[in-house]
Formats: C-alpha cells, structure tokens, sequence
C-alpha cells in the first residue's frame, strides 16, 4: 500500500511518515502489522471524542439510512443542520446566532473574510505575523508566514500584518480595516496565548473603528482549552467565530458564526454571496451535532483542564523548556527543532503518534483525543520520558 500510497496520492511534503493504517479506536491507531499507536494528535486536534466514538458513529449512520446529499447549501431545510446551527446558537454569546457550513476550516476564512469586507465596505484585512488560517488564497493571503507564500504571489491585496500580544500594533487598525483576524491561541507559531487583555484591547480597538474582529477558533474550539471556545477564556466576544477541525468528531467540517444581520447580506447584492454545494451535508452534520451533544452534556470539557495539569506534572525533562498552551492544546518547547524530531519520530516507533508545529521547529504537538484516559495519558508521557532520556545519553556520549 505504500508503494501506491507515494505513487498516486499527492504529497504535501518529502518525508510523509507513511504508516499503513488498518483501523482505530479510542485512543488508538492500528497499523496493517496490528501494531496500536497511542494517538497524542486526534488527527491534529479534529477528532475530538477519540476514535469511531459511539454516538458520533451512531448518527452518522442513522442519517445515512434516511438521505445524504440532497440539495445545494441553503435551500433546504435538513434537520441535522438546522439543529446544529440552532444548538451553536443556544451556547454562544447572544450576538453570535446565524451560522454557515462549509465544508472545512480554511473555506470558513474565506467566508469570514468575505464577510468582513462586504458588511463594512472596507477592503483592508490585517492578520498576525506566523500567523495560520488555511491554505486556500485567501487563507494563505491572512498567513503570516512569508516562506510559505512567496511561490503563489500574487494573493489578494490590501492585507497587513501586526504582532501577536504587541498592544502598540493595534494602531493599525484604523477606519479603513474591514476586520482584524487573530487565532486565540497561536497554533503554528508555538500555541501561543494572549497577554494582558489582548483580546479585550482588540475589542476595544475594532469597536473605536468599526472593522470587524474575526477569532480564529478552528483549533481551540470544541472544548479544547477546556469551554467550549477558546475566546470564552479571555472574556471577549467577537463579531464573527470561524469553526472546523473538532467541530466534527472527525468528519471533514468548517462554518463561521455572527449576528443574523450580518450574515443575512451574504444572501442578496450579490445573490449568492458565499454558496458551497456540500456545506451544511447531511451527513456531515448529524456528526458535528453529537459530538456538540456529547460536549455538552457531559463533563468532557471540564476534564481537558485537569487532563493538562497532569501532563504538566508528568513532562518535566531537561529537554523539556516549557509546555505551552492551555487544556489539551499542548506544546512541549526542547531545545533545539533537530531533538523535537528526534523525540517524534522515535516516540512512533515506540507507539506513541505525535507532530510538528507548523512554523516552531522546536515544538512537540500534543493535542490528544478529549476523552483520552489518565492512564494513558502517563502512558504517553512515559514513552516521551523514555525517548528523551535516551537522546540525553547519546549526547552525554558523544
């Protein structure tokens, strides 16, 4: 399978770990040896109740026994769509009530950023530098991140870029800025968080202005940082929310959310101002509404902050400078990128799946399943534990 897996499936990088996968459950991966993998990444951070969860499972398959795809986005009604927009509505800030499904998080940016600039009629977007939103145009355009730009320039224009937690950088938001958008936590750039009311003076700032702000929420959403939304950590409410990853229980996903006002002028002048032929699938949906439920009416997000205090007490290693992040959206920062893929690539092969960041070469990604289990939870950290002793005593060697 390999061999056909480098031959006629595109790459989106030299080395792919290749692992030929037979099935997963829970917290593990299984290989086509039956060799079980502790999975630390949930797919990098999208599967959010683990692995074939039941209930998810269970709605996937009840839908598909009644219809699948049976209209372009937004003609129908369809319940499993209907009632996730109104439950996101029922749990978010009251302003935040009118959602859009799309297919995944970077078309989410592009609605989102579509939407800034026709509600204010300002063309200027400002972003962060290392910055991640998607990898689509106009995603790519709001990247932070130039040596992953410069071969597809041109992108769309009138975009700036301001430090992530630089407070004297909010003077270039001004009356010409349809809208900032910021990621809540920094994936890319190390999971970062904000400082000193960050946020709230962004807020303040958009509000002085008009421009919109737009959180990012992709990766910190569904209960990750331990609510629901990573921007309910930090006390502000943004004019728009843009969604993926987690939202699916595994199931490729995006949306964003504002007011119904807002939202409604993406239907008229132009018509069709954003139109997708899968977003909002039937499918699709069911599954994003149980694992929302699921959220919901249990303690699971609540358990991701007292999962990440015991990761903490665990990785503490001389290799080991600080574990960044909040809840089960975690960094462990080594020394140096070359011992961080030393540690990952070892760790696989003793059962243990973790990642890279994409721009902080020294980071190791931990974003495990939410209901990920104490025990395995050492059990992971164990093998990390192990893995960097070992490259400790090949140094002391050498």
């Amino acid at each position: 399978m390999i061999n056909d897996f480098l031959k006629y499936q595109a790459q989106t990088s030299p080395y792919p770990l290749g692992m030929e996968v037979s099935h997963a459950k829970g917290s593990y991966i299984y290989d086509t040896n039956n060799k079980k993998y502790l999975d630390f990444e949930a797919g990098v951070s999208a599967v959010t109740l683990g692995h074939q969860h039941p209930r998810v499972n269970q709605a996937i398959i009840d839908q598909l026994n009644k219809y699948s795809h049976v209209m372009v986005y937004g003609e129908y009604a369809q319940h499993p769509a209907v009632q996730l927009c109104r439950l996101l509505a029922e749990n978010m800030p009251p302003q935040l009530n009118k959602t859009y499904l799309v297919n995944s998080g970077t078309e989410a940016i592009e609605g989102a950023l579509k939407l800034a600039r026709r509600v204010t009629g300002r063309s200027q977007l400002i972003s962060c530098f290392n910055a991640y939103h998607g990898n689509t145009m106009g995603s790519m355009s709001v990247m932070g991140f130039e040596e992953r730009k410069q071969v597809f320039r041109p992108l769309i224009p009138d975009v700036d870029f301001i430090t992530f937690n630089c407070e004297e950088d909010l003077q270039k938001i001004t009356n010409k800025t349809a809208g900032i958008i910021l990621e809540t936590i920094q994936g890319g750039a190390g999971f970062i968080q904000p400082e000193n009311d960050f946020m709230k003076k962004v807020r303040q700032r958009c509000d002085e202005v008009g421009a919109l702000m737009i959180l990012d929420e992709i990766q910190p959403g569904f209960g990750r940082t331990g609510k629901l939304f990573g921007f309910e950590n930090y006390d502000v409410v943004p004019d728009v929310v843009v969604m993926g990853k987690g939202m699916g229980g595994g199931m490729p996903v995006g949306a964003f959310t504002a007011n119904d006002k807002m939202m409604d002028l993406l239907s008229h002048d132009p018509k069709l101002g954003h139109i997708t032929t899968f977003g909002g699938h039937p499918v699709i949906a069911a599954a994003c509404l149980a694992t929302l439920q699921e959220l919901l009416e249990t303690d699971i997000m609540a358990q991701a902050l007292e999962k990440e205090k015991l990761f903490r007490k665990l990785l503490v290693h001389p290799l080991i400078e600080e574990v960044r992040g909040r809840g089960l959206m975690l960094a462990a920062m080594t020394p140096a990128a070359d011992i961080t893929d030393k540690v990952i690539l070892r760790a696989q092969e003793k059962g243990l799946i973790l990642f890279w960041l994409l721009f902080e070469g020294k980071a190791i990604r931990i974003t495990p399943p939410l209901t990920l289990s104490n025990e395995e939870i050492e059990e992971g950290c164990g093998i990390i534990i192990e893995v960097m002793n070992e490259i400790l005593a090949e140094q002391y060697n050498n």
